[in-house]
């Protein structure tokens, strides 16, 4: 038997059925699946320092156990001495079992380490049933070494579910045991 992650069995056994008859769906397709996650962290004084994108991309891919991209400008902006194509930022998006398993982390290991936790604000859903929402100190992930560290910085996790409304998104979270805040 091949190895399947504890959320997506718990997704399959539990959360599909609770949904299908809280939202009384004609079919079990229709219930809300999450689709990816995707994590992005953007490092603004990388315009100075090339070196802080290769650090950013070395810590995202430890964090998520898959290989992250450098993301690059697309356009000048003078204010922020800016040119097109320079490396700015570190970019994962997760699908499948490594997606399972990076919010299966998340919730059980990661965001009970942040500081005055007391759930995570609802209000990041965009109207079509995604949700984003921000993490201040990358150092709440287990896999980061805090001695290797150079700086301190956030990034933003994006859950995109097929979710055509934010009630069935925040349904479909919290079934996954996602600390919402009220």
């Amino acid at each position: 038997m091949s190895y399947r992650p504890r959320l997506k069995e718990k997704y399959n056994s539990e959360i599909v059925p609770a949904m299908h008859k809280e939202f009384d769906y004609k079919s079990v397709m229709q219930v809300p699946k999450m689709e990816k996650i995707v994590i992005n962290q953007g490092v603004g004084e990388a315009t100075s320092d090339k070196r802080l994108v290769d650090f950013a991309v070395e810590e995202m891919s430890s964090i998520a156990g898959q290989k992250a991209i450098v993301k690059y400008s697309k356009k000048d902006i003078s204010n922020f001495k800016l040119r097109k194509g320079m490396p700015i930022g570190a970019m994962v998006t997760l699908r499948g079992a490594r997606m399972y398993e990076f919010l299966d982390r998340l919730i059980s290991a990661a965001l009970p380490r942040t500081r005055d936790f007391r759930g995570v604000k609802s209000k990041g859903f965009d109207g079509r049933g995604n949700y984003t929402f921000g993490v201040k100190e990358q150092i709440i992930f287990p896999e980061i070494d805090i001695d290797k560290v150079n700086s301190i910085t956030g990034m933003n996790i994006t859950f995109v579910t097929s979710a055509k409304t934010d009630t069935e998104a925040k349904a479909l979270l919290t079934n996954f045991g996602f600390p919402l805040a009220k």
